[in-house]
């Protein structure tokens, strides 16, 4: 499966990877290439395997999620990280997309919709449950740039609305006719205006400001 999106599996239990594991291979565009059973295997993993996405539950014995985010964010690791967990208390949502996650949904999620957002992840979008949503809209940070959205360009109002829309830089780049380098830029100039930390906050923000439905 050489077109196949590489998955890492990051999990303290056992039977829940060997579960993930179990549908994920019936998946064509889906292969495990492994798995770990705490944040700091994940990482080691990570580095050695150059999955191209990695899901990962937060709490685990040693390190945990999040930590395990930072230490790929530190490492630059270019792997997607879905956080694939049964907690959803703000404790845990707002620190591990704040470290880096691209995606948060709960291990009750439809087995499909599971691998529909790892899809979507891959794909360079954000992907969240609306209960995850709703809970970081509630944030303060989220709220930090309320006010300031007529500071943005014409042109940074479009960006960020396709960035709402769950668009990478280079679909982003091919709807507006621009270079990836331009749009980076663009989205830069958006996240600093806004004092927003990341593209996550910068989609709901528009969610919630009313660029975007």
């Amino acid at each position: 499966m050489a077109d196949a999106i590489k998955v890492l599996l990051v999990d303290d239990h056992q039977v829940v990877r060997r579960g993930l594991r179990t549908f994920l291979e019936v998946q064509d565009d889906i292969e495990v290439v492994g798995e770990a059973s705490d944040g700091s295997e994940g990482v080691a993993r990570a580095e050695e395997l150059k999955p191209d996405v990695v899901l990962m539950d937060v709490k685990m014995p040693g390190m945990d999620g999040i930590d395990a985010l930072r230490k790929l964010r530190d490492l630059a690791n270019p792997a997607r990280v879905l956080i694939v967990t049964s907690f959803t208390e703000q404790r845990t949502v707002v620190p591990a997309l704040r470290a880096g996650a691209a995606g948060y949904v709960y291990k009750d999620v439809d087995p499909d919709a599971l691998a529909g957002a790892i899809r979507s992840v891959h794909a360079g979008h954000v992907v969240l449950q609306p209960e995850v949503a709703n809970v970081l809209l509630s944030q303060e940070e989220v709220n930090s740039g309320q006010g300031r959205g007529v500071s943005l360009t014409e042109r940074e109002r479009e960006v960020l609305g396709l960035i709402a829309d769950g668009r990478s830089n280079r679909e982003i780049a091919r709807a507006l006719v621009l270079s990836e380098k331009t749009v980076k830029t663009h989205v830069s100039n958006i996240l600093m205006k806004l004092d927003l930390a990341d593209r996550t906050q910068a989609a709901l923000w528009a969610v919630r400001h009313g660029i975007a439905d």
